[in-house]
């Protein structure tokens, strides 16, 4: 469920209400930006950059599963990602991306989004709550915290989206 973009802000909640509401914000923004585009909108490019915001949903429905299916629970990865030959493509999520759909694209983003507030919210609910160690090492070699993950998905989503507003002006002029 997305969130109330209307809702005040938890300006005087706990840390988890605060990084959960600043996370769903991003993921909201992202779709919101996306959601209304057709296949050539959402694979259209911004030289000399060959990002689009295609391989911008998708590369992020990649990193949730990543960092929550994967490394917190030591699960598999969200189907697709979870057969793909990595080794022989790392940015696999970027150049296939133009082969989905919008429809694809959104609803697998939607799906790792759905999955990981659910890991999250269960995670919260122990007795360790933010402070829940990952199963597998990051990328940095060392298991995190969840709290670590909560603030790397902000950042992940604050670079990104920084990518997608540039993306959607170059297509029709919308910006916010």
């Amino acid at each position: 469920m997305a969130p109330d973009e209307t809702a005040p802000e938890p300006v005087q909640g706990d840390e988890a209400e605060v990084l959960l509401d600043i996370l769903d914000r991003h993921r909201a923004a992202l779709r919101h930006k996306c959601a209304d585009l057709d296949y050539p909108q959402l694979n259209q490019r911004l030289p000399p950059s060959t990002m689009t915001l295609a391989g911008l949903l998708k590369h992020l429905a990649y990193v949730e599963s990543s960092f929550f299916s994967e490394d917190l629970l030591g699960g598999p990865l969200l189907e697709p990602f979870d057969t793909v030959d990595w080794s022989a493509d790392p940015d696999w999520e970027w150049h296939s991306a133009a082969q989905d759909s919008p429809r694809q694209l959104l609803t697998l983003y939607d799906a790792a989004v759905t999955q990981s507030r659910r890991i999250t919210e269960d995670l919260l609910d122990t007795p360790e709550g933010l402070d829940t160690l990952a199963v597998r090492p990051t990328y940095l070699g060392v298991p995190a915290k969840m709290r670590w993950i909560l603030v790397h998905m902000i950042e992940e989503y604050a670079q990104h989206n920084g990518h997608a507003d540039l993306l959607r002006e170059s297509i029709d002029g919308r910006t916010g």
